[in-house]
């Protein structure tokens, strides 16, 4: 069974065609981050209108790059959310209609499930059940996950997401649009130990998250210091070491909360190399394991739709002809495989 999978939930294009039997057929991916630069962020309309270019000719690339035609494929997967909805609806309206002109099954994909899933893209992929770190620009999560699902929400961010809060600090320390990786190769530059910055809400309680007052914080610690490279990149390095540290308190609570061995990370902050090696750190410590994708499957991708659209295709098939995004949607509303 081939799958071929469609994002467009914010600022990337991606298109790609799994395959049951082999595998990863084709990737496809375009990112828009030279159209936003200029603003700073991502301007929804602009978006859409670049998804309307993008997505068919990337459809025709992922076919011709794994060598098959619309009647190889037995299936269409789409983001359907969470996301921007001007975006998501251009995946999705394409992905429909395809789906109707090729006669096979529409699968509707949410966005968070195909990020939690990624990792099965792996040589090593993990059993369940596990707890999932979910850390992006838009998502801070905890879940406990039992099967494809079966999530059960234990934490989450009450203001600004982790990747979120990272480019609005390298936002302040002067770097350019996206500022999370950015400012993280600054932080190797830095000095530890010359700041302190909190780890917020780790001395309660709870596996909440909560990320604002860290930018806020990291205003002040740069309006009061010296505005030269090395100060810039010591405070990074205290940001980075906060934001890392608060995520792994927070995932070693969910462990003892659960009881599970396995830790999964999956978004684009889990690209992240101070945070891959904390948590490492952490489950070697608990004689358990951790598991994330590559790097390019952690930042959004049309690998990760086609997976997750393949493992869905039982039970979330759309044979009608509607179209229905949801820009909010929370993960543990899905229903399990």
């Amino acid at each position: 069974m081939r799958v071929l999978g469609i994002e467009t939930s914010c600022d990337e294009t991606g298109i790609a065609i799994y395959d049951t039997e082999n595998g990863l057929l084709a990737n496809q991916l375009y990112s828009q981050v030279k159209l936003h630069a200029d603003y700073g962020g991502v301007v929804p309309e602009l978006a859409s209108r670049d998804h309307v270019r993008k997505t068919l000719p990337l459809i025709k690339e992922a076919l011709k790059e794994a060598n098959l035609s619309a009647a190889d494929i037995d299936g269409v997967a789409y983001t359907a959310g969470p996301g921007l909805v001007g975006a998501l609806l251009v995946g999705a309206t394409i992905g429909r209609s395809l789906a109707f002109a090729w006669n096979v099954p529409a699968i509707p994909v949410h966005h968070m499930e195909g990020h939690l899933l990624a990792p099965m893209l792996e040589d090593n992929p993990p059993e369940f059940p596990f707890v999932a770190l979910l850390v992006s620009g838009g998502h801070t999560q905890l879940i406990s996950v039992t099967g494809i699902g079966e999530y059960t929400l234990l934490g989450e961010s009450i203001d600004d997401a982790a990747g979120e809060a990272f480019d609005k600090t390298a936002k302040l320390l002067g770097l350019d649009y996206p500022g999370g990786p950015l400012l993280s190769k600054m932080a190797q530059q830095g000095v530890a130990g010359r700041f302190t910055f909190p780890r917020p809400m780790t001395d309660r309680p709870g596996l909440d998250f909560s990320f604002s007052g860290l930018k806020t914080f990291a205003a002040n610690t740069i309006r009061g210091n010296e505005n030269d490279a090395q100060t810039h990149a010591d405070i990074a390095r205290a940001f980075e070491d906060a934001v890392v540290d608060t995520l792994a308190i927070k995932c070693k609570r969910a462990l003892e909360q659960t009881g599970f061995k396995r830790l999964v990370m999956a978004g684009g902050v889990s690209a992240n190399r101070t945070l891959r090696s904390k948590l490492a750190e952490v489950m070697e410590k608990r004689g358990g394991e951790v598991f994330y994708a590559r790097p390019e499957f952690c930042t959004d991708n049309g690998a990760m739709i086609a997976y997750a659209g393949m493992v869905r295709l039982k039970t979330s098939a759309n044979t009608d002809l509607s179209i229905s995004v949801r820009p909010r949607w929370p993960l543990d509303e899905l229903a399990p495989v």
